[in-house]
């Protein structure tokens, strides 16, 4: 059956449909993976969004039990070039177009992706929806136009209730923003014991569990709509060490007096370039953000870059000069010395020093 995917511009792009049909208005974004189609999906950071991907096959190996990075998606859609129906791979055990309906969230593919993503790096990101083919364009089209974008996004995908990932290492409260089963495997390989708490857990709370730290996780939207949370974050660095990633990260900036502004189109991808300004190496990494951390308002925040985009030079790591305060706009991999340097500064007792 055909699917129209429409952008505020009024551009109408026809296709093929698969997936749900909960058709509704999100920003389109272009992702430059060429792997990782499920843990995108499922990576609550991209709550409100249209997710296409550049790279142009996509459902190949289907979808598995273990590649999860939340339990209820919250993507708003998926745009893709080429659709896979018959998955092939020894650990798929459903197709992507099964997965899609039992979330309900549409899809579409045969269209050109190619030239959508050209007018995205022209234009920046838009509002877009997918419709089906009997859709009124010009009703579509002034719809897209009067809505406004989802915001504060993070309530809808934060846990509801505290809950604990118990270990015998030192004790991290884990703000979930929109926190990734991958990073919680990973705090959790490193030894060390979770508490995990809602998003807007107050200092009381969060501090009541006696932490050695405290990890702010990635999430989506607009850091300055959490402007409660920017003052936790701001008391939180007097009193233990705190390590951002992602949303996590610009909260820390935001805490520390430094701005953030929208991109034009963002970093969505599993090969993006930044450099480590203490050793000048590159790293390769995955990203997923909207938003940049001013490099401008770094110095009068008494904050240092630590590590800077490869591409178009924007801010991507921060370490506050007087609190044992840190974090990054990627997300770390499993083994990644930055788990190592925040588990480093819980042992030497840093927040002891702030």
């Amino acid at each position: 059956m055909e699917r129209l995917l429409v952008l505020e511009d009024g551009s109408v792009y026809r296709g093929r449909s698969f997936g749900g049909d909960n058709f509704r208005i999100g920003e389109l974004i272009f992702n430059t993976s060429m792997t990782g189609y499920q843990e995108i999906l499922t990576d609550n950071a991209y709550c409100g969004q249209i997710i296409m991907m550049t790279y142009p096959l996509i459902g190949n190996y289907g979808i598995n039990r273990d590649d999860y990075e939340s339990i209820d998606p919250a993507a708003f859609g998926l745009v893709v070039k080429d659709y896979c129906e018959q998955p092939s791979n020894w650990r798929s055990q459903e197709s992507l177009d099964h997965f899609l309906k039992r979330a309900n969230i549409p899809g579409i593919y045969g269209v050109d992706t190619r030239a959508i993503t050209r007018k995205l790096r022209d234009k920046g990101n838009m509002k877009a929806t997918l419709c089906n083919v009997d859709a009124d364009i010009e009703k579509v089209v002034e719809e897209l136009k009067n809505t406004e974008l989802l915001n504060d996004q993070v309530p809808s995908v934060s846990t509801k209730k505290i809950y604990p990932m118990p270990n015998r290492g030192k004790k991290v409260v884990v703000v979930d923003f929109g926190v990734t089963m991958s990073t919680l495997r990973d705090l959790s390989k490193c030894g060390l014991d979770l508490i995990v708490v809602e998003h807007d857990a107050s200092v009381e709370t969060i501090m009541s569990f006696y932490p050695d730290g405290v990890c702010l996780s990635s999430g989506p939207g607009n850091p300055c709509d959490l402007t409660s949370q920017i003052e936790v974050v701001k008391e939180l660095m007097k009193q233990t060490v705190v390590f951002g990633i992602g949303l996590g990260y610009q909260l820390i900036a935001l805490a520390s007096g430094a701005t953030v502004s929208k991109m034009g189109f963002g970093h969505h991808g599993s090969n993006i370039p930044v450099t480590e300004i203490a050793t000048n190496k590159v790293k390769i990494t995955h990203q997923n953000h909207g938003y940049a951390v001013d490099t401008d308002s770094l110095e009068a925040a008494s904050l240092e870059m630590t590590y800077q985009a490869l591409n178009d030079k924007s801010c991507e790591g921060i370490e506050h000069k007087t609190y044992p305060a840190f974090g990054i706009q990627f997300y770390p991999q499993a083994g990644d010395a930055l788990y190592g340097k925040f588990v480093e500064m819980i042992e030497k007792g840093d927040h002891n020093n702030a």
